[in-house]
């Protein structure tokens, strides 16, 4: 980067975060693009040295699987690694066709499109469904994909305070009756855990004509029969108008879709410039996700695996009197309060062989800074007690209070 172009960019006031990764550096608290040298799962390597993994977004332990690398090499020696083009032109193969019937079948729709990441879903399909005249309106904790999507709409953006119907009620009475309003929504909030009040939100938006687009990511393969998500979990598929999921978490690839109605799906693949004008998903990350869905549906045990390990780790860290978020999910935030402990905590524990994720300011407000620890189903019971005892000993060392001074006690002798 030019010396003018540097300095233009760190003289604003966004330049703020820099400085703050330059001195938690220095400190030896930087805890972001920390090089991992082992496959993902329970226990990775990190310069050298083994480390209990529960920051992974692999709930159900499928990006080792031995049949999930079998597929992307099969895909990989029939297709080649990549498809040199575009869905829209040259670059859509049979097998692509084929996971969007399965995703389509699985999560309850007529059709579904896939993408070459999540990301890239929510950006194309938000900014084409709307137009400036229209109102999209959103959670505030929503994914940054989603903000970034309403973003390119031109359409005019609302936001509710998080999971609170009262607050969107307000905003929607005050909307034009005969708008047309887009509800996009998180079903499991990917910081705190916390799944959306789905129903009540049906609720809403058929009281005031509105149309629902549920972001499931953390949903799939984690809640609703047999993995299918959100609207599967409170029995509303139909009433929910577009399901999006992302491969990078339950179905250990890369990539995400979108489901709904056939007529909706095809205006999405001659509008979603995110789609048109991007390389397709390559062949092995497809195959992957193929079999990654074929475990999942003839696997259940995995997923009640990782129900008892996420109740497991809840007790154990209620137990220990840490101060946890309201989850409902195998995403369990543990709160710091501090943005500098929330780094230095992340790094002690990476040292004691426990990897976590920091959660600092402004992505939570900075009196609400946590750590992120999310639980596999392939994590054993010892592996979770280990995490936590080490969780709580750090946030004593730390000076973070737990709450629980039977526990500090315990862990002093």
């Amino acid at each position: 980067m030019g010396n003018i172009l540097r300095e233009k960019i760190l003289t604003r006031e966004k330049s703020a975060a820099y400085y703050a990764a330059e001195r938690a550096m220095a400190q030896g608290a930087y805890p972001y693009f920390r090089s991992i040298e082992s496959a993902q799962d329970t226990e990775v390597v990190i310069n050298g040295k083994k480390v209990l993994m529960f920051g992974s977004n692999a709930y159900l332990g499928l990006t080792n699987h031995p049949k999930v690398k079998e597929a992307a090499l099969k895909a990989i020696q029939l297709y080649g690694t990549g498809c040199a083009g575009s869905r829209f032109l040259n670059g859509n193969l049979d097998i692509h066709l084929e996971l969007e019937n399965r995703l389509a079948a699985y999560v309850g729709k007529d059709a579904a499109l896939v993408f070459s990441t999540g990301f890239q879903v929510n950006l194309g399909v938000i900014s084409c469904l709307t137009g400036r005249n229209d109102y999209i309106i959103l959670d505030e904790y929503n994914h940054a994909s989603i903000i970034d999507g309403s973003r390119l709409s031109f359409s005019k953006v609302l936001k509710y305070k998080h999971n609170d119907m009262q607050d969107l009620e307000q905003k929607l009475s005050r909307l034009p009756a005969d708008a047309i309003k887009l509800i996009v929504v998180d079903g499991v909030f990917s910081m705190e855990g916390d799944i959306v009040k789905l129903p009540e939100l049906v609720t809403l938006a058929e009281r005031y004509g509105g149309s629902i687009m549920v972001d499931d990511a953390h949903g799939l393969g984690v809640i609703g029969e047999n993995g299918a998500g959100t609207a599967s979990h409170f029995g509303l598929t139909d009433q929910v108008d577009l399901i999006m999921g992302t491969f990078s978490k339950s179905l250990a690839s890369l990539g995400g879709f979108i489901a709904s109605d056939f007529d909706t799906i095809q205006y999405l693949k001659h509008h979603a410039r995110s789609l048109i004008f991007s390389a397709s998903m390559s062949p092995a990350s497809v195959a992957s996700t193929l079999a990654a869905l074929d475990i999942i549906e003839s696997e259940p045990e995995r997923r009640k695996q990782l129900w008892g390990n996420t109740m497991y780790a809840m007790q154990l860290l209620e137990a220990a009197g840490l101060e946890l978020g309201p989850t409902e999910t195998p995403i369990i935030p543990i709160y710091v309060r501090d943005n500098d402990l929330t780094f230095q905590v992340t790094m002690l524990l990476q040292d004691k062989g426990i990897f976590v994720n920091p959660v600092v300011a402004p992505a939570v407000p900075a009196d609400s800074t946590l750590i992120r620890l999310s639980v596999m189903a392939t994590h054993t019971f010892a592996q979770i007690e280990e995490a936590v005892a080490k969780i709580a000993e750090a946030f004593k060392v730390m000076g973070i209070n737990t709450g629980n001074a039977a526990y500090e006690a315990s862990i002093a002798s």
